[in-house]
């Protein structure tokens, strides 16, 4: 389970990790009120999702007049699926340079595993590997203070810097194994009053779901953007995404390779989305439900027949866009039990059917954007 922004500062503060005592609100009312404690603030959206920035999820004001019409602009929003119900009023900082830590759970390693970098602020993922420190913590002795000093050695502090941040990193860890945590992260850890102090000016706080009974004292985040959550209440993988071309597959691999081979191409997919080996007209019903709520502008379906024959799950197909009056481009690609009779079947319909899944991905993209993939 994730938690917001402010719960996992809660955390870090708690352990003595310095996270400028933002004041969370609700209302555009409370937000000048705070700001008018805290002084220039950024006012920040509580949702579970990347890039609040960019969408407009992170304001700044100088007067406490400012802050409140800038929560007024956020409150409410629609932030990537999620509405915007609470901001963190959280203090400006002028940040000199942004560093990453993180520790997670390695589970080949079955260790903590530790994650600092000097190029913070950005996601990790697209940090170069040799720029990223990783260190394991063995369990049973804990995280040693000359390990956390010795990190931030690497990372490139020193002096004073280099024994705030081990003490950063000490008081993460506890956070961590106090809360059942299977990541922790501070992104950007942020260096800050002319270069002398480190503060936490973001943080990530997820705990492992089998412990929540542990910790009662958390509330229950529902993840996912409405959408997310009704499709899963009907028993369907689902995760929502930015792009465009809406994506069914049978099977949680076989939907993760069609997503980056939409995007080799080109596309971008509006969502992940496992049916599982349902090959009815109401599974198949559900799942284009799901689909049609993204707005896409085209629909690629990729089918492997195992257990599920292709020929039924194209009888499926063939009914719900009937039933339904899909008036985007559907674009399917169909191997395995039955498939010759399955393409037979749409093709006999109008839809355009494929063995190759590359071929059926440039036609899909193909579809969306009206030119050439």
């Amino acid at each position: 389970m994730k938690l917001y922004e402010y719960l996992a500062k809660r955390m870090f503060a708690e352990h003595g990790i310095p996270t400028g005592n933002g004041i969370l609100c609700t209302t555009p009312e409370e937000v000048e009120e705070a700001a008018r404690k805290i002084g220039p603030c950024a006012v920040k959206a509580q949702v579970l999702v990347g890039g609040r920035g960019k969408a407009g999820g992170i304001k700044l004001a100088n007067t406490p007049e400012e802050a409140r019409a800038r929560a007024a602009e956020i409150l409410g929003m629609n932030l990537k699926g999620y509405i915007v119900d609470k901001v963190l009023v959280d203090p400006q900082i002028k940040i000199e340079k942004e560093y990453y830590v993180s520790i997670s759970l390695d589970g080949m390693a079955r260790k903590p595993l530790i994650m600092a970098s000097a190029y913070g602020g950005v996601e990790i993922e697209s940090v170069p590997h040799d720029k990223i420190v990783f260190s394991h913590v063995d369990i049973l002795t804990g995280l040693l203070p000359f390990q956390a000093r010795e990190i931030a050695r690497k990372i490139g502090l020193t002096g004073d810097l280099a024994q705030q941040f081990a003490q950063i990193l000490l008081g993460l860890y506890q956070a961590f194994r106090k809360y059942d945590a299977e990541l922790v992260e501070i992104n950007p850890l942020a260096l800050t009053d002319g270069g002398t102090r480190l503060i936490a000016a973001d943080g990530r706080f997820n705990v492992e779901d089998d412990a929540l009974f542990r910790h009662p004292e958390f509330p229950r985040v529902q993840e996912g953007t409405d959408l997310e959550q009704k499709v899963r209440a009907i028993g369907l993988a689902f995760v929502q995404l930015d792009g465009d071309i809406a994506v069914m597959a049978n099977g949680a691999g076989m939907a993760m390779g069609t997503l980056d081979t939409l995007a080799y191409y080109g596309g971008r997919p509006a969502n992940f989305l496992d049916a599982g080996g349902g090959s009815g007209v109401e599974p198949t019903a559900q799942a284009f439900d799901a689909l049609l709520r993204t707005r896409p502008k085209a629909i690629f379906v990729n089918i492997f027949g195992g257990i599920t024959r292709c020929d039924l799950v194209a009888e499926a197909i063939v009914q719900v866009k009937k039933a339904k009056g899909i008036d985007v481009p559907l674009v399917v690609r169909m191997v395995g039990t039955n498939d010759v009779r399955g393409r037979e079947i749409l093709a006999e319909n109008g839809i355009q059917a494929y063995t190759d899944m590359g071929e059926a991905a440039r036609a899909a993209v193909a579809a969306a954007y009206g030119k050439g993939a």
